[in-house]
């Protein structure tokens, strides 16, 4: 799955294009690898580090959304792993 896709199905953003300029800022990585682009492959197990407005974020991928449901159906898609809510 793309990441952009990815973002948007985890509501993280609102639409592909804002995830498009999120991942285009050069901030987020993809287990430990800097991501510049939004057609980046995602796959469960990968780590996404996510720069949050006030803190960073760090999730594991768990498993890959069909669609972009419930909020509760989103985070049950991945793991926060620095403890950050």
């Amino acid at each position: 799955m793309r990441l952009d896709l990815l973002l948007v199905r985890l509501r993280f953003v609102a639409s592909r294009k804002g995830a498009q300029d999120w991942i285009g800022a050069g901030h987020m990585r993809r287990n430990s690898q800097r991501v510049l682009k939004a057609n980046q492959p995602v796959a469960a197990g990968d780590v996404l580090t996510l720069p949050m407005h006030s803190h960073v974020k760090v999730i594991e991928i768990l498993a890959l959304p069909e669609r972009r449901g419930p909020a509760s159906e989103a985070q049950s898609c991945y793991r926060v792993l620095d403890g950050q809510t």
